[in-house]
């Protein structure tokens, strides 16, 4: 039964990195299934920044250490994330890759490559869910100060964080996924995720470029930090 348990354990965590090849393994522009991305918005003009690049018009927003998913926003210390739309004129398509993405920090000289969503979803929280061990600590703790039973030694060191359920992990997961920038050859408009990795802090960010080289051409955008 533990063999049993840990085989299945292992195969969920597997999971991101199995996405993640799924991610970049397209060599061919059939889309890549399971990336459906986020609605488009009504035009590229409500994004932060737009511009045009051949006939196709790209909106884009810095979203920072936060992931915006449709069920809430994530959050990632080791990634940032950018949304982007793609549009063009009536029956448009376009074969769509986050590898034609690069974002640019604070001016410096090589840009950031994409990266995949498998590697972001390892550092992703949800800022609103609190591990049960918390929780029930926090019940207890209550009860007890209402009883007046004893309160537990300030001095001793704190428990690091418990980790993260595994069924609640692959539902980030999903989450994720749902969103990323659907690749392959699409019919526009198509908008979702892009991931880069960047530690720093968003305080530290002066300024962000977001720059395109792809089949419709290229262009540079400047984002809002």
């Amino acid at each position: 039964m533990r063999l049993e348990n840990a085989l299945r354990t292992g195969v969920l965590m597997a999971v991101p990195f199995l996405c993640a090849a799924a991610q970049t393994a397209s060599g061919n522009d059939a889309p890549v299934k399971g990336m459906e991305g986020v609605p488009p918005r009504a035009a590229p003009t409500d994004y932060q920044v737009h511009g045009q690049v051949g006939a196709v018009t790209i909106g884009a927003e810095f979203a920072g250490h936060q992931v915006p998913t449709l069920e809430g926003s994530l959050t990632s210390e080791e990634y940032v994330a950018v949304e982007v739309g793609l549009y063009g004129p009536p029956d448009a398509r376009l074969k769509l890759s986050a590898e034609d993405f690069w974002l640019r920090i604070n001016g410096r000289k090589t840009p950031l490559a994409s990266v995949p969503y498998g590697l972001v979803v390892k550092s992703v929280r949800d800022p609103l869910w609190e591990p049960p061990e918390e929780v029930a600590a926090r019940e207890k703790s209550k009860t007890s100060l209402n009883s007046g039973g004893d309160n537990p030694d300030p001095t001793a060191p704190k428990p690091g964080p418990p980790p993260v359920p595994v069924a609640v992990r692959r539902a980030w997961t999903q989450r994720i996924q749902k969103a990323v920038l659907p690749e392959g050859d699409r019919a526009l408009p198509q908008a979702g995720l892009l991931f880069y990795q960047y530690s720093g802090r968003e305080k530290g960010i002066l300024s962000v470029e977001l720059i395109y080289k792809g089949p419709a051409g290229t262009t540079t955008l400047k984002l809002q930090p």
